[in-house]
């Protein structure tokens, strides 16, 4: 069996990755509806038992799922550990602070890199030692922000150096020509550096190609035209019938994504 963790660095990071776990454990559910914890769902879920330890084989216990999930300011990851996906993941899983990185990747990089380095270097490592195969590390992240663009690029060379043959695919949202944060081009332009030097697959993804996609697709499933029409609940923007009950701004652009990242790693 090989398993895969997902490291998610910033708000945007940590807001696809939260529509991620919600689709794979619908995706799952759907398929092995005998709830028998199995080779796929080991691929990105520890099965854990009352003890705190891995089980193996035989029905699903308790999930737990094999990522880090790092930010610098606090909202996003409280809102994870107080919502319905809560019981995935342990407070040692989640790394934060409180002031952010005010959209600069130089604090991003620099500053929180160099101060956080040791604890995100511990869990990654933490995560690693659950696994039987290690075979790929799932990097979200922005490239607008400065966390995610400062931090989450830290965190890509961290891998590199801490495990240097394990893969490393990165999904990077790239922002608009219009995006209101006005250091978001320079952001981008010193991550894209570091994605070329350290990242072996790097999967962009255009912020305005969502908006245009969710738009058509809101537009399908309201049609009447045969052969065009898409259900208003299905998977690619909707999470009607996940974990998740309470569908938030950017949910549609999110799922996107996570359907992305599913499919790419759907056996």
């Amino acid at each position: 069996m090989t398993q895969s963790i997902v490291v998610q660095v910033g708000q945007c990071g940590n807001q696809v990755g939260c529509r991620f776990w919600d689709l794979a454990l619908r995706e799952h559910a759907h398929v092995n509806q005998m709830g028998v914890y199995d080779e796929a769902l080991s691929s990105f879920f520890r099965n854990v038992d009352q003890r705190g330890a891995d089980s193996t084989g035989g029905k699903i216990n308790a999930l737990k799922a094999r990522a880090v999930l790092v930010d610098m300011e606090e909202g996003v990851l409280g809102e994870i550990l107080q919502g319905p996906l809560h019981s995935l993941f342990s407070s040692t899983q989640l790394i934060s602070d409180v002031s952010g990185s005010g959209n600069n990747w130089a604090v991003g990089h620099h500053t929180y890199g160099l101060a956080y380095r040791e604890q995100i270097v511990d869990q990654v490592r933490k995560a690693a030692e659950h696994c039987d195969c290690l075979q790929c590390f799932f990097l979200i992240h922005s490239m607008g922000g400065g966390t995610g663009s400062g931090l989450g690029t830290f965190v890509l060379k961290l891998l590199e150096d801490e495990f240097p043959e394990v893969c490393r695919i990165v999904t990077s949202v790239y922002p608009t020509a219009e995006d209101d944060v006005i250091t978001s081009p320079y952001n981008s332009i010193l991550a894209m550096k570091e994605l070329t030097e350290h990242a072996d697959c790097v999967l962009p993804v255009d912020n305005k190609s969502l908006v245009d996609i969710v738009g058509k697709i809101q537009h399908m499933s309201n049609t009447d035209k045969p052969g065009c029409t898409i259900k208003k609940d299905c998977t690619i923007i909707s999470g009607q019938g996940g974990v998740v009950k309470v569908e938030k701004p950017f949910d549609a652009m999110n799922n996107i994504v996570a359907n992305l990242l599913l499919n790419i790693t759907r056996y």
